[in-house]
């Protein structure tokens, strides 16, 4: 599966339409209260693949809530992959199903919807400035966070010597540092999300939201190194994964959880089946 040059082109003219209905900005009032007063649902999304199977993947999207971090609602379903990854276009591979998935979320559970989505990958971090967070923020104009556990290299900001010297003096959890390009902008910041990882977090504006706000909720939903509605949408799409039939995934280890609402079912379906479920493992899957 590869892009042509044509099809590049395209997906370029595509990103540079939708940028401009991005809002870089703080849009709601519970953003702009420190200690977030009003926010009740934090969503997060994610998809896992099989290695060396490029034709299908799990997306999963999760509701959490706030301040608990407690699992609301989870969709988990098998759907097809019809773009291949490419560099700077992963949106284009991806956030059709998300967006599916929000879709199902707002006509079957609207009370549920989130009221912020955090995003594994970039946002204005991006070498065109909109990332799959900032593509899927505009598509469902939902405020949206762009979390990389990478650094993408644009703009001249590259992950030498002193970036590591940088990122190694982030002591304390909840230290930052500006990702400031050689335009000079500031694209995103360096966060050291929890004490026991040295290991940082790339934050970066998706959709309806400031880079500070944006730092401060990603801390704030924080229990390990990943935050929590990124971290169980990936649990999830991999434990979903592992029960598939013959897919060769192995269990890595026991993850607990408490009976929650489950929405399963395969891509192109009808409504998911609700049931309740826990998680017993984890797989290995090629992200």
């Amino acid at each position: 599966m590869a892009a042509s040059p044509a099809r590049r082109r395209r997906w370029e003219r595509e990103q540079a339409r939708l940028r401009t209905g991005l809002l870089e900005e703080d849009t709601e009032p519970w953003q702009k209260d420190p200690q977030f007063s009003g926010l009740h649902r934090v969503g997060g999304v994610d998809l896992s693949y099989i290695k060396g199977d490029e034709s299908r993947a799990c997306a999963s999207l999760v509701v959490l809530s706030y301040p608990a971090l407690e699992v609301l609602y989870q969709d988990c379903r098998m759907v097809p992959v019809t773009a291949p990854y490419v560099a700077g276009f992963l949106a284009f591979r991806e956030v059709p199903v998300l967006v599916e998935a929000v879709q199902r979320l707002q006509q079957e559970e609207p009370q549920l919807q989130p009221q912020v989505l955090l995003v594994d990958g970039n946002g204005l971090l991006h070498p065109r400035g909109f990332g799959i967070a900032c593509h899927l923020g505009v598509l469902t104009d939902l405020p949206c966070i762009g979390v990389a556990k990478n650094l993408l290299h644009v703009d001249g900001l590259v992950r030498d010597e002193l970036h590591r010297e940088q990122v190694r003096s982030l002591q304390r959890s909840g230290e930052t540092l500006p990702l400031t390009g050689t335009s000079g902008k500031v694209l995103g910041m360096v966060l050291r999300s929890c004490s026991n990882s040295s290991r940082p977090l790339y934050v970066s504006v998706g959709h309806r939201v400031s880079l500070g706000t944006a730092v401060r909720l990603v801390r704030a939903c924080c229990r390990f190194r990943v935050p929590e509605p990124i971290r169980q949408a990936d649990i999830r799409s991999r434990e979903y994964l592992r029960k598939q039939p013959c897919a060769p995934v192995e269990v890595l280890e026991a993850v607990p959880a408490s009976p929650e609402r489950w929405v399963c079912g395969q891509g192109g379906s009808a409504p998911g089946l609700s049931c309740s479920n826990g998680i017993k493992g984890t797989g290995r899957v090629t992200r």
